[in-house]
Order: structure tokens, then C-alpha cells, then sequence
């Protein structure tokens, strides 16, 4: 799934958070974006580029704009957008789009931001991150089914479990289908438009959360880490850990 890569985002500061006006026809380009950002035009329309792709920006549709990103936008209709810019390891050269049948709760939450940061309210950095969170959050929920009949979810909640206790273990999609009661590719499918994420890809943020645990409890060396968590290669794993935190492990804390 396209969005996969931001279910492992790790905030680290939120750099400003602020309300704008654009004029209508202007247009700037933007090469390797210098940190995330997340950007809603609640009034009028912005247009971004990103590899002859399109991507709208409107009170309805949010933008996600990666750390290195290359891109072009475009202001079609004249107004005012938020946006927040966050510190964020992970680099990727994509652009993010969501669309929100009423993203009033999400400009509620921009609007929030802001004004904690211009009055400097006590703890506001810390609440910033967790503002920031839950937007992405609803973003990535939104792009879940809101109904699924109660056997469907009965099975996909078992196989869930499944798969928080068999975390460590080689789990293929034939194996859960099997677990699920259902064919590999119906399986495929139903899990990842719920969940958000293939199954395989669920269990290994499962690994690498737990992998996170470890590392932060003292567990053992990150060979110990790796074998506890479901990897015999110590390379796979480092791999895999630095894909979805932006860190090696051994620079993880």
C-alpha cells in the first residue's frame, strides 16, 4: 500500500504550524524538501506536481509532503491553508494524498496546534507530537472500511492475534489465509483494505515494535534482539529497522 511508510513515522519536533494565504496563479517548485509537512487548503485549491502526478489540496483533500520530496504546486484558486512541518528521520521522494468526506475535526486540529504554539501553553512541544500524531492517525483510518459485516471481523480480529503471538515465527499469507479460513488472495485483500497494510507488512511493524522494546529494556546484544524478535540474519533485521524508524539499531534509544 502506498501509505505503508507513514505508519512508522517517528516525530521527533514539530517545526511551526501556521495558517496562509495564497494568491491565485502562484506557483513555486520545491527540490529535496528540507522536513515533512502535512498541508490542508481549506479555502480555494492548490495543485501539487510530483512526477507528472497530480495531487489536490482543497478543504476535503490533505497533502503529505515527505522529507526530500521534489515537487511543483500550484495555487488554482485564491485562500488560505495550514500547514505543519515536522522533524521526521525517514527521506522519500513521494508526495501523500488523503481525501476526508468532512475534515472539519482535522483543520480543528491544525487551528489547535497553532494557537498552543503561539501562546507558548505549558507542555505545547510535547502536545504538538501528539496533535500531529493523531492527525495522521485519522488519515490513515480514513482510508479503512467503516463497515465490515461481524464474521469478518471476527476473522480478521483472530488473525490479528495470531500474529501478536506468533510475531517471531515465519508467517507466510498462506498461512494466515489458512487461519483466517479463506483463499490467499481474498485473504490479501480484505487485510490490507481493513488494516490498512498487507498482512506480512503488519507483522513485521509487530517484529519491529517489539524489536523497539528490546532495545530500549537492554535485552541483550542486537544479535539477541534480532533472534528474539523472529530474524536469523542480523543484516535483515538491521535492514528492515532502519526502513520503518530511520535508525540502526544500534543508534536506536
Amino acid at each position: 500500500m502506498d501509505t505503508e511508510i507513514l505508519f512508522n513515522i517517528l516525530i521527533t519536533k514539530v517545526n511551526s504550524a501556521l495558517t496562509l494565504y495564497t494568491p491565485q496563479n502562484t506557483k513555486k517548485i520545491k527540490n529535496n524538501r528540507s522536513c515533512w509537512a502535512i498541508v490542508i487548503k481549506f479555502e480555494g485549491e492548490t495543485i501539487y506536481t510530483h512526477e507528472k502526478k497530480q495531487y489536490l489540496s482543497d478543504k476535503n483533500n490533505i497533502v503529505i509532503l515527505p522529507k526530500g520530496s521534489n515537487y511543483e504546486w500550484y495555487c488554482s484558486k485564491a485562500g488560505r491553508f495550514s500547514i505543519i512541518e515536522f522533524e521526521c528521520p525517514l527521506s522519500i521522494d513521494k508526495l501523500f494524498t488523503f481525501q476526508l468526506p468532512n475534515s472539519e475535526k482535522i483543520i480543528k486540529l491544525f487551528h489547535e496546534i497553532e494557537y498552543k504554539r503561539n501562546i507558548l501553553k505549558p507542555l505545547y512541544s510535547m502536545e504538538s507530537i501528539k496533535d500531529t500524531y493523531t492527525i495522521l492517525i485519522t488519515l490513515l483510518k480514513s482510508r479503512q472500511k467503516n463497515y465490515l459485516p461481524k464474521n469478518k471481523q471476527t476473522t480478521l480480529s483472530n488473525v490479528l492475534e495470531y500474529i501478536h503471538q506468533n510475531y517471531n515465527k515465519k508467517l507466510t499469507n498462506d498461512n494466515l489465509a489458512n487461519i483466517a479460513g479463506l483463499s490467499t488472495v481474498y485473504f490479501r485483500k480484505l487485510f490490507t483494505c481493513i488494516v490498512g497494510v498487507s498482512p506480512i507488512a503488519y507483522a513485521r511493524s509487530v517484529r519491529i515494535n517489539k524489536a523497539k522494546e528490546l532495545l530500549k529494556s537492554e535485552y541483550g546484544s542486537l544479535t539477541d534482539v534480532a533472534i528474539n524478535v523472529g530474524y536469523a540474519d542480523l543484516y535483515d533485521f538491521s535492514r528492515d529497522f532502519k526502513k520503518h524508524t530511520g535508525y540502526s539499531p544500534s543508534n536506536y534509544h
